[in-house]
């Protein structure tokens, strides 16, 4: 498909085609992120059948995500430079490949290459880091509503796809449920890649639809800027590497992203163990995402008007209530608690996903702004590989999950307060916070 053709019959779409890109993203997000998830659904089953320890099975989910980590400047960088299609393109190819040799696996390696590094990094190229980078760049009045809505599409995909794949598990095995999701993110996934692009500039148009203004018509807009001298800035991973402000990125992004996936990993077999079944269990997860799609639009839209350190405090204590419900599900395997971890993670703490762009947009934005995400990625990365293993291993070493789960929720207090210091707010307002 010639690339500018499509573009110039692209342009001439009577309506705002950012709008496209969020739906084409809410379908890629919905596909990609569940086959990341289903590592939990898939988790008991390997386990099951080839014996291995928690800590070293679930340590190939964190591999991945270190994988991930490793690989994110790289895929910044490239993002500069080629866009987001050629990285779409890879993630389906890489993640259906993992699926299907997968099915193949003997040995923990085998387990490490396909669900960790093929699967885990395919869908780090198709998942929030990679439509962070790109997606903000067509929306300022909207972003965080934007951003919730394309994220949302996790909750759809987890309450359409995860059931699906757990029948699968039940009727066929795991192996056929690999399968099917490897057909799935190949066929569906690689032909919507060909109608994205990076910047409304490619089509003729600017932030939130509009076409090519008048030097007159763009001074005449309300400045969201609080630090003009940060903003003429022109960053580069070089000069952020040497303000305090984008570690405390680092550091909240790290902790937020520990917790999270430590719970979701290991969440599935510890609702079993404690005396849910297995289908309670699974729904449970898919409900989490369910209902975090309100979360990631309705935070995202909160955000819009409060401001991104409110929202994602908000996000940071959902996630720490669902840890302390869990901690507390131990003694009281009860459904009602059960609910208050589901919605807590899910509208609360599902928000924090729709707030990462955006922050370190507000602040870094500018040419080299791919390449400064794709940095911060690793923090992002690498909490979600640290996160879950270090969870297993402390169960592997004290038979529970009581530590992890609280070492969780502190994570969630530290992230909070890391995004309060690094004050995006006083670098552009948000349209909501704007005096008109």
């Amino acid at each position: 498909m010639n690339s500018s053709l499509l573009a110039r019959w692209v342009s001439r779409l009577p309506f705002y085609y950012g709008w496209v890109l969020i739906g084409i993203a809410f379908i890629t997000i919905a596909i990609g992120i569940s086959a990341r998830t289903s590592f939990s659904l898939l988790l008991p089953p390997l386990i099951d059948e080839f014996h291995w320890s928690r800590g070293l099975a679930s340590g190939s989910f964190a591999f991945g995500f270190l994988v991930s980590a490793l690989i994110s400047p790289l895929v910044g960088q490239v993002m500069d430079r080629y866009g987001p299609r050629f990285l779409l393109l890879a993630g389906a190819g890489f993640t259906a490949l993992g699926l299907v040799l997968a099915t193949m696996m003997q040995e923990p390696w085998q387990l490490y290459a396909t669900l960790g590094f093929l699967v885990g990094g395919g869908t780090n190229l198709m998942g929030y880091s990679v439509h962070s980078i790109f997606l903000p760049n067509w929306f300022v009045r909207h972003r965080g509503m934007a951003l919730g809505i394309a994220f949302s599409g996790a909750g759809i995909g987890a309450l359409v796809i995860l059931p699906w794949l757990q029948e699968i598990i039940i009727r066929a095995g795991w192996r056929a449920s690999c399968l099917a999701l490897g057909a799935v993110v190949l066929f569906v996934l690689a032909p919507l890649s060909f109608f994205v692009w990076r910047r409304p500039e490619d089509l003729g148009l600017e932030p939130d639809g509009q076409r090519a203004q008048t030097e007159a018509e763009v001074s005449a807009r309300v400045s969201n800027v609080v630090d003009h001298v940060w903003v003429n800035n022109e960053w580069t991973i070089a000069k952020a590497m040497r303000i305090h402000r984008f570690w405390c990125i680092i550091f909240g992004y790290f902790c937020a992203l520990f917790a999270w996936y430590a719970v979701q990993v290991h969440q599935t077999k510890y609702l079993v163990e404690i005396g849910f079944s297995p289908a309670t269990s699974a729904w449970a997860l898919a409900l989490v995402s369910g209902v975090g799609m309100f979360g990631q639009i309705g935070m995202g839209a909160l955000s819009d008007r409060i401001g991104r350190e409110w929202a994602w405090s908000a996000s940071c204590l959902g996630s720490a209530i669902s840890c302390a419900a869990l901690l507390a599900l131990e003694g009281t395997p009860t459904l009602w608690l059960l609910y208050v971890m589901v919605l807590s993670q899910g509208v609360l703490g599902y928000g924090m996903t729709t707030l990462m762009g955006p922050i370190v947009m507000e602040m870094f934005q500018g040419k080299s702004f791919g390449s400064i995400f794709g940095v911060v990625t690793i923090a992002v990365m690498a909490g979600g590989a640290v996160g879950p293993w270090v969870t297993g291993v402390i169960y592997d070493e004290t038979g529970s999950y009581r530590v992890a789960f609280a070492l969780s929720l502190a994570c969630c207090l530290l992230a909070s307060v890391a995004i309060w210091i690094a004050a995006p707010r006083k670098v552009r307002l948000v349209q909501g916070r704007v005096k008109r």
